[in-house]
């Protein structure tokens, strides 16, 4: 194919506000006279906002006999398929397969006829798929598109069962914006959204960005490919027209006045959308009468443990036990425990950056005795001498906002303070939390904070009626002393300790371990940890840390990053590094019997100690890595363990929270050695059988410490790392990802990230803006959630025994 295409406006094919492909897929092989008016609406509708001609590029139509050569398919199968349009007209379309529920990643891959595609005399551009999905489940296609020069990027959709729509990727332009006239920087950086809107208006739908560059080399492209990956079930989708298309002129407008008073999206309604005080408490009122003030399901213990299963000892703490050939957690009483629960259960993640700062004389600092991130802190009070300084320093942050009160205004209150942004335009200023003005109008103020105390009691009468059997990961300790339902304690191990890196270092540098004064700081963090607890059983056991880059799987060098990396350091600066030179030299006593093992031709040990660079020559030496990695592994985990075990010792270590990027197995085994249960955040469909075949040989219990799903439905620009279609989507994904850990027996629960959605305008840390609540901006319960944690709830502890 490879014609270029000029396309009347009255077929348009291209864009939000050009309808895409009408004729050959909104309109094909309709099931029944429902899906003909709809596909005929939504192409009137797409002609309607069609506002010029388009140029572009057709790649694959599909109107051969044969697929294109161009196209390859990997754990899936492609098929040409005949569509009807309403009017009749006959076209063909290409059906893929991908048998993801028997292959972790399947996709179909498109690679040019010549080495590399030139689009760029098509200037800024963006590549278009027809896709329409005739499937039982909402397909998650990931797109993936790279350069000769190196970059790539990865970016996702989700296609709604049942729907025919055109999706398009940037490749080019409008995701780099002009930040001065000298230069430009990527859109995210820019805005603070982890997902930004459209940047031109219209019906059709966006691939969101999840990792990588923005913009590639459109003069070199030498790859595309979609996939779908670690999904539950097989799914299927048909492509047609696969096109570049050029970029209409951007939205100057697209990210002002975003978000209305209640810090909602002001640009779409949705079920649920709050549009006034009045509104608000009569949703208020409905719910506090149908939560019962928490009754618990029937089969309960008082810890939220199986009261009809068989009694265990009971030791007064929760601990693990395996019975039947299944991992448990017992409970206080004896019960058969298994956890669930929501994340984030606290107002610190719940503030956005405004566009803000004050002077830095006027606002209290970090300490270096500090023992929680600035994501985690409490709120920081605006003085009024500092209230005198504010001023603005981001547009484009403040535009984005319909409402902000003043500090006199009566929910001036929920400003904050963020002193040290990860990423976005900001890396400090002021914030604002409409999560906590909204519960301050829901619940009013009768005394000082009375609203949180409210909040705090409908909180953990939610997750009983919902039938949660914990509160989870990063909960405010506000909710310890509850005494209703157990809770996971939490705590970081921050300080100025010498690092290493593993050259990928997403979330910032590892300690390192054999610095005496990480022990230190382990030590205090535990008994401030304890300090919280006090002992209380109520506490199901502590997690340190969180998602540390401990290292990726995709080749070895990236896997032993931290050993590759350590090893150039000089071991007078780093103790790791000095703990390595001293393992090798006992293995090989002499600088000559290292080289011959490891392919080098050092002069001296010292030379060693100094630091080297070298790669992975062979086998022998790979096995040195692996043994140097465990030792430093180990040593981490035994410190914090010995930690907890001094201030908390009836309380479990959870462990780390491996990322599942990061989570190489040295590692992973030597955390099972120190703690009681080993953490795992696993963002994808459900636990599939060959990622966690390795639970067999650890044998040791497990828990998921993060997932979630999210869509676009409500507002916010990114549906989060899974997609659902809508939130009943979102549902039916949420019960059978819960469903694939239940019936594991290695897992003795799974944690839900988080509580409440992030700021639409993203969380003042990052920029996360992902709709990943069971409750909304307003605290209002998405009510499809709430019914499928309900179902699962009450089938949980019977499904667990007899699966």
């Amino acid at each position: 194919m490879g014609l270029s295409i000029r396309v009347h406006k009255s077929f348009s094919l291209f864009f939000p506000r050009v309808g895409l492909c009408v004729a050959l897929l909104l309109l094909v092989a309709c099931e029944d006279k429902a899906t003909e008016a709809q596909a005929k609406n939504q192409l009137e509708h797409q002609v309607s906002t069609s506002s010029s001609d388009v140029e572009g590029k057709l790649l694959f139509d599909f109107e051969s006999a044969e697929l294109p050569a161009e196209i390859s398919f990997y754990n899936s199968t492609g098929a040409l398929v005949k569509t009807t349009a309403v009017n009749g007209q006959v076209s063909s379309a290409l059906k893929v397969n991908f048998n993801s529920s028997a292959h972790e990643y399947t996709s179909i891959l498109i690679n040019p006829k010549e080495f590399v595609w030139d689009w760029s005399e098509l200037g800024e551009i963006s590549l278009a798929f027809d896709i329409r999905n005739q499937g039982e489940h909402s397909v998650q296609l990931f797109l993936d598109a790279a350069d000769t020069a190196g970059n790539s990027f990865t970016r996702s959709v989700n296609v709604p069962a049942g729907t025919s729509r055109v999706y398009y990727a940037k490749l080019s332009g409008h995701d780099m914006v002009s930040a001065n006239p000298d230069s430009k920087v990527e859109l995210n950086a820019a805005s603070g959204l982890r997902g930004n809107p459209p940047t031109w208006e219209g019906d059709d739908v966006q691939f969101i960005w999840m990792w990588g560059v923005m913009n590639l080399d459109v003069s070199s492209i030498k790859q595309i490919a979609l996939s779908v990956q670690y999904a539950l079930h097989d799914k299927e989708v048909i492509l047609d027209n696969i096109r570049v298309i050029k970029n209409p002129p951007m939205n100057t407008a697209f990210l002002t006045k975003i978000v209305d008073k209640y810090g909602q999206s002001a640009k779409i309604d949705f079920p649920g959308k709050i549009h006034s005080d009045a509104q608000l408490a009569e949703v208020t009122a409905n719910e506090l009468k149908d939560l019962k003030d928490g009754e618990s399901l029937a089969d309960r213990s008082t810890f939220g443990g199986w009261k009809k299963g068989p009694k265990q000892e009971a030791r007064g703490f929760f601990y693990p036990k395996k019975v039947d050939g299944k991992w448990w957690l017992v409970d206080p009483e004896g019960y058969l425990y298994f956890a669930t629960g929501l994340d984030i259960i606290r107002l610190a993640n719940a503030y956005t950056m405004t566009g803000y700062d004050y002077d830095p004389s006027t606002i209290e600092q970090r300490s270096a005795d500090d023992l929680t991130p600035e994501d985690s802190k409490g709120k920081i009070l605006i003085s009024e001498a500092a209230q005198k300084t504010r001023h603005l320093v981001s547009k484009t942050r403040a535009d984005m906002f319909e409402w902000l009160p003043e500090h006199s205004d009566p929910l001036g209150n929920h400003y904050d303070y963020n002193r040290d942004a990860h990423s976005g335009p900001l890396k400090k200023g002021e914030a604002f939390s409409f999560y906590s003005a909204n519960l301050e109008r829901k619940y009013g103020e009768t005394e000082p904070e009375s609203y949180l105390r409210q909040w705090e009691k409908v909180t953990v009468d939610r997750m009983l009626n919902w039938g949660f059997t914990s509160l989870g990961n990063w909960t405010d300790p506000k909710f310890y002393n509850n005494q209703r339902i157990p809770y996971f304690a939490n705590g970081w191990i921050i300080g100025n300790f010498k690092k290493v890196s593993s050259g990928n270092d997403f979330w910032g540098g590892l300690p390192d371990p054999f610095d005496p004064l990480f022990k230190e700081r382990a030590l205090v963090t535990a008994k401030a940890i304890s300090e919280d607890v006090n002992n209380s059983p109520w506490c199901v056991g502590v997690f340190i840390d969180n998602e540390k880059s401990w290292g990726r799987s995709e080749s070895k060098e990236s896997e032993y990053g931290i050993v590759l990396n350590t090893l150039t350091r000089d071991g007078a600066e780093s103790p790791t590094k000095n703990r390595f030179t001293q393992l090798m030299k006992e293995k090989y006593s002499t600088i000559d019997a290292l080289n011959s093992a490891w392919g080098l031709s050092l002069a001296s040990w010292d030379e060693f100690q100094k630091g080297i660079k070298t790669g992975i020559n062979n086998d022998v030496q790979l096995a040195d890595f692996s043994l140097l990695f465990t030792h430093y592994a180990e040593e981490y985990f035994r410190i914090v363990e010995g930690a907890l075990s001094q201030y908390l010792p009836n309380h479990m270590y959870l462990g780390v929270r491996f990322a599942d990027w990061g989570m190489p197995k040295d590692v992973v085994k030597a955390s099972a050695k120190y703690a009681d249960v080993v953490s795992y955040n696993f963002y994808k469909e459900g636990l599939t059988g060959s990622k966690w075949k390795f639970l067999e040989e650890l044998d040791k219990p497990s828990i998921i410490g993060e997932f979630h799903v999210g869509t676009t439905e409500s507002g916010l620009f990114h549906p989060g790392l899974v997609h659902a279609g809508n939130q009943q989507d979102r549902a039916k994904m949420y019960k059978e990802y819960m469903q694939t850990v239940v019936d594991n027996p290695y897992f003795i629960g799974a944690h839900w990230f988080q509580y409440m959605d992030s700021p639409v305008t993203g969380r003042s840390y990052d920029g996360e803006n992902y709709n990943v609540g069971f409750v909304t901006v307003t605290d209002t319960p998405y009510e499809p959630m709430v019914k499928a944690a309900k179902e699962l709830h009450s089938e949980m502890y019977e499904r667990r025994a007899n699966k």
